[in-house]
This record gives C-alpha cells, structure tokens and sequence, in this order.
C-alpha cells in the first residue's frame, strides 16, 4: 500500500506529504526519546542538549542521506548550506520582527565564534567541489568533541533552563511508541519527500542544488522555525537564538560528514555566491548579537531580505 501510494503521487504532492510525515515523525521520535532519555536518569538540560537539539536536525538529517542514496547528492549538500542560510537569515529574521531578540553573553562568546569557525571551515571543504569520506570523518569527529564538551559545561550549570527545549515525561509503553513510530515516519516521509524534491527538480528544469537550497532547505527547516516562535513567544530569546546557532552547527558537522561518509564522498556543485552568502551571514551574526546583546527589528529585516533577496537571485539566475 505504501509503495502504491508513493507511485501515484505527484512529485508535489509527494513533496507536501513527505514533509508533514517528516514533520510529524520527527516530533514524535523527539518527545519519546528524551522521555526514554529522563527514565533512564538524564538530566533535562543534557537531554535538552543533545535529544532535543539533535532531534530538530533529524529531518535534514534522514532527508540528506536518502538523497545521497538515491544519487541526489546535490540535494543533500544544497539542503544543509540552505537550511543554514534559513536558519540564520529567514528563522532569526521572522523571530526578530516579532520581538527584538536579546541573548546572554555566553551565546556570543562561545557558541556563535564556534559556529563562524565551522562555518569557514566548512566553506573550505567545499570549494574544491569535492567532499570526501576523510573530510567527513574529520567532521564527525568535531561535532563529538563539540558535543563533549557541551556536556561538560552542562554539568557546571545543572538548573539552565531549556525553556521550550524542555523534555517531558511520559508512559514508558507511550515513550516506545512515540520513538518507534516517529523513526518510522521519518524515514517514510523522507523517501516521499526526497522522490517528490527529484521529480519536481526534473519537471521544471530546475537542477538539484538549486531544489536542495530552496524548497527542500525551507521545508526541513520547519521544527527549528516552530521551536524558536515557541521560544519567542514565550520570552526566551536564548532558546530561539541557541537553536538556531546549534543546529546550524550540527548541519555543517554531523550533517555534512555523515552523508560524505555514507555516500562515499559528494560531489558538490555550489556556486562561490552561496558559499560567500553562508560565510557572510554566520559572520554577520556576530556582530549583530553584539550590539547591546541582541538584533532588534530592523536587524530582523535586513537579515530576512538578504535571504528574500539571495533566494530572488537564485530561481533568476540558476532556476
């Protein structure tokens, strides 16, 4: 049944299905595993940490690696370098109209430099248009060590509030299938979504890169979007800010060398423009979480029309 209904699909309506699906799995394997990860006597802000922000990513994650699989390889880099660019232009822009976001000093000074770091380095890796299974390593082994040594910070500050990132209890019967189900989901809707982003790629003539930074990037970006209008809505700027700086973190790391490792190495068909406009935004950031601690409406707007504008350029120019 699942495989005729995949079959008599069009490739948009593959697209919308697959993405709900995704979206809902990937909800669903979130919330049942940081409930299996607090009976297991985790501590909410290292599950928070590590279940809950890695959860986000998931998405990405499984759609980046079907596509590798499936011989799309563009798809996959394009979706990680666009759900970056989604995160730091279109989520913190969004976020920042609604309320002008402030942040704690320990977000400027440590996460945010770590991210430009793996961001030019992550531009560095591909440029030669090649990402290989070595360098793929080399960026799991990173996102490790970040991990690592987030949880060891975690530990000298044990009361941190997760804010919406907060994980919750539940059954142990419900927290299994909550898990199970939701890891189901997730690889159903990315084999939907990932068949229906080829199929549309080809139908309009667009190319897979081009499908990977836009449509494909927004749509795995949406648990990231929905957490951090939570988080705003709520007052807590520093969950919005810190998920979007962590994902964005574990896209170029985990993301990037986990699909270069399974795929065996990625050709990458990036254009300089791209790579420039991810470097510019990550390094823009800085500053603007700087100025008095926060990026105020008018931050907000400039950040989400540089992404108006670049997404403009690219159906103009590539599509």
């Amino acid at each position: 049944m699942w495989k005729l209904l995949r079959f008599t699909m069009t490739p948009l309506l593959s697209l919308i299905v697959g993405l709900a699906i995704l979206t809902l799995g990937a909800e669903l394997l979130v919330r049942g595993a940081a409930a299996l990860a607090l009976r297991l006597g985790l501590t909410p802000l290292v599950i928070g940490l590590t279940v809950v922000a890695f959860g986000t990513s998931a998405p990405e994650l499984v759609v980046s690696l079907q596509a590798a699989q499936r011989g799309a390889a563009e798809i996959a880099v394009g979706n990680v370098i666009g759900s970056n660019l989604c995160n730091l232009a279109l989520i913190l822009g969004l976020c920042a109209l609604i309320t002008p976001l402030t942040t704690d000093r320990a977000v400027i000074w440590r996460e945010v430099p770590i991210l430009v770091g793996v961001t030019l380095a992550g531009a560095l890796v591909l440029m030669n248009s090649f990402l290989g299974v070595t360098e793929g390593v080399i960026l799991v082994i990173a996102l490790f060590l970040y991990t690592g040594n987030t949880l060891l910070r975690a530990r000298k500050d044990p009361n941190q509030s997760l804010g919406a990132d907060e994980p919750k209890p539940m059954p142990l019967p419900k927290a299994l299938l909550y898990s199970i189900g939701g890891l189901g989901l997730l690889l159903y809707g990315s084999d939907l979504f990932v068949l229906g982003a080829v199929e549309l790629a080809q139908a309009l003539g667009w190319s897979e890169t081009l499908i990977g930074l836009t449509i494909v990037a927004i749509g795995t970006s949406l648990p990231e979007l929905a957490i951090s209008l939570v988080a705003v809505k709520n007052g807590e700027n520093d969950v919005a800010i810190g998920n979007v700086v962590g994902s964005s973190i574990f896209n170029l790391l985990g993301i990037l060398g986990a699909t270069a490792i399974a795929s065996g190495g990625i050709a990458v068909s990036l254009s300089p423009v791209d790579l420039i406009m991810l470097v510019a935004l990550t390094v823009a950031l800085w500053p603007l979480v700087q100025t008095g601690h926060r990026i105020d409406r008018r931050e907000g707007a400039a950040l989400l029309m540089a992404y108006l504008l670049y997404t403009g350029w690219l159906f103009t120019v590539r599509g």
